[in-house]
């Protein structure tokens, strides 16, 4: 018995609540640091704060992708975390830029960043499972696809996310003035419209899916030889045997994917501050209209490479068909690294699109290429536990940035943030070269 071969369609619904999720991410990361500035945070202590979203990643998507593959409901075996985590990323979502309505009970700012904690480990809940379900639907010579696809609908969600605020503005006259200590109207509103399509979005693959049962899961794993068929004793504390027999792949993975996050996290973090002041000129210290037009305006170089990475995914398949995965994953690293560091030489904010396309390409294969690399050498049985423990190597570069990228900022950066991005692009260049060391399972085997 083997996997049937999925309909376009089919592989576009199963993955339609990406968008959502990558709507709500995108907004986060556009405006979680300026919302933060507004409650008070300094640009040093932003990394510090956000911190707790790869530090609740790290617990929550191992024991999710552990649950997951061992769930079976009315639902399937999936998509009830999809919805759970759609549900409170939603609340989240909502409840961000309102912390100043909290401050009865402790300062906004610790409201605001308590809820990007809630947020964050809500997406992590809906994200995991979603890689699963492409490894656990789709057969290998279609994966590749698959992770494309969930790439085009993050680009497509993320491209939403990022411009919304810009477009509120500029499009429908929905101010982005401020006075001190509260968030701006046309970030109040894109969070409601984030999180409402973030649950719709959701709803829409629960409601057309289908997942294979446990059963037919095991058919599978048999007809392809898995050597899993002992059944352990199950127990959520096998997650750390697991660890330790983690396949080859995913090991030679792990350092590409710690240079590449630690790089992406440093983008998002300091990307507005950076820009405001080495750009715009603008005093870090100012959070007026000025500063807010400059933080709508990196919501549409978010968007920009977003955009690029929704187009350059329908190619990802035939472009790794033509030079291999490994090699099409080096390329777009070494694109995302240039873009990056550009950034510093870029004489105006309009020139700040060619940089966002080579961050593009990098972020269309950091989103495809390491999973469809990692599915070939990964038991199904065991699919969505390894899923969560890969995420590990996507968290704990980002923790470590968290903790040292605003001292470093502060003490040897001068204060300056721009250094913190091109430090992203060196990162990301080193994450290139580590490629070529991978071993691709389904490669070698085709």
């Amino acid at each position: 018995m083997k996997k049937q071969k999925l309909s376009f369609w089919d592989i576009w619904n199963m993955s339609f609540g990406f968008l959502g999720i990558q709507m709500g991410f995108a907004l986060q990361n556009a405006n979680a640091s300026r919302i933060l500035q507004i409650f008070g945070a300094d640009v040093h202590e932003l990394s510090w704060f956000w911190i707790v979203a790869p530090l609740t990643g790290l617990i929550v998507q191992p024991i999710i992708g552990y649950y997951s593959d061992k769930t079976w409901t009315r639902l399937g075996r999936r998509r009830p975390y999809f919805l759970t985590g759609a549900l409170l990323a939603s609340m989240g979502l909502i409840l961000m830029p309102n912390a100043d309505l909290f401050t009865a009970f402790m300062p906004a700012l610790w409201v605001g960043a308590g809820m990007l904690m809630i947020m964050d480990a809500s997406f992590n809940v809906a994200m995991e499972p979603f890689r699963a379900l492409v490894a656990d639907l789709l057969p290998s010579d279609q994966r590749t696809l698959g992770f494309s696809i969930q790439t085009v609908l993050i680009g497509i969600g993320a491209v939403i996310g990022s411009w919304l605020p810009y477009t509120l503005t500029n499009w429908f006259g929905i101010s982005n003035n401020t006075v001190e200590g509260e968030v701006p109207l046309n970030l109040l509103i894109s969070f409601i419209i984030g999180a409402a399509v973030l649950v719709i979005s959701i709803l829409i693959t629960v409601f057309t899916t289908k997942e294979y049962s446990p059963e037919e899961l095991a058919q599978f794993a048999t007809k392809e030889g898995e050597d899993d068929q002992v059944e352990e004793e199950s127990s959520l504390l096998n997650i750390f045997s697991d660890f330790k027999k983690m396949p080859l792949t995913m090991k030679q993975l792990s350092s590409v994917q710690f240079f590449s996050w630690f790089g992406l996290f440093g983008m998002w973090v300091f990307a507005t501050p950076a820009i405001a002041h080495h750009v715009y000129g603008l005093s870090l210290d100012d959070h007026g209209t000025a500063y807010q037009n400059a933080g709508d305006w990196v919501g549409i170089l978010f968007g920009a490479y977003n955009a690029v990475s929704a187009v350059y995914a329908f190619f990802l398949p035939a472009i790794a068909k033509k030079l291999g995965r490994k090699m099409t994953y080096s390329v777009g690293l070494i694109a995302g690294g240039l873009g990056l560091v550009s950034i510093y030489f870029m004489p105006n904010e309009n020139w700040l699109f060619l940089s966002m396309f080579g961050i593009g390409i990098a972020w269309a294969s950091i989103l495809a290429m390491p999973y469809a690399i990692l599915a070939g050498s990964i038991p199904a049985k065991k699919m969505g536990v390894y899923m969560g423990i890969f995420n590990f190597f996507i968290v704990i570069p980002q923790i470590i940035n968290a903790i040292i990228g605003g001292p470093i900022v502060k003490y040897i950066y001068g204060g300056n943030p721009i250094f913190a991005l091109v430090i992203s692009g060196v990162s990301l260049l080193i994450a290139a070269m580590l490629v070529v060391r991978v071993k691709d399972v389904d490669d070698a085997i085709n």
